[in-house]
């Protein structure tokens, strides 16, 4: 009985190893910053993707807001997909717009979010009320949010 006993002992103690392993690098690649910018106004949207911007810090157009892109930040993202625009976004990037656009608060601490102007060249072809996907602004853009960043600054 004893032999029977450590077997499966050792069966359920390697299970949990093999997990372990796999989800370390899930979580260390899921890591990347995302940049979020608010590209329309608030008047007329419905009141909890109102709540859902407030919670990001996302109160004014062109205010961006960087964050780490985890479970909980991407089902925000889903949700308030056709009022901003967000994307991966590269550490260089990350530390130009905190040299140019950063702004402290009173006890010296830099802002969670920056003040973005409008773009130099403008938005892309189709405007602001279309995807990114079809020729507009709104919704994921991967790594291209390094270059409307920079448009930006």
């Amino acid at each position: 009985m004893n032999e029977e006993t450590k077997t499966p002992e050792t069966k359920t103690e390697s299970k949990p190893v093999v997990k372990e392993t796999k989800t370390a690098p899930a979580k260390a690649a899921k890591s990347s910053k995302v940049a979020v910018i608010l590209i329309r106004g608030l008047i007329g949207i419905r009141h909890d993707i109102k709540e859902t911007l407030f919670m990001l810090r996302l109160r004014k157009k062109h205010t961006c807001v960087v964050l780490d892109n985890n479970p909980t930040t991407k089902g925000m993202f889903r949700k308030i997909k056709d009022y901003v625009t967000f994307g991966e976004v590269s550490d260089e990037t990350v530390k130009e717009l905190e040299s140019v656009r950063g702004k402290k608060d009173v006890n010296g601490n830099l802002k969670p979010f920056f003040e973005l102007a409008p773009p130099k060249g403008g938005f892309e072809r189709k405007g602001t009320k279309k995807p990114f996907t079809v020729g507009g602004v709104l919704g994921y853009r991967g790594e291209k949010m390094n270059d409307l960043v920079r448009k930006m600054l």
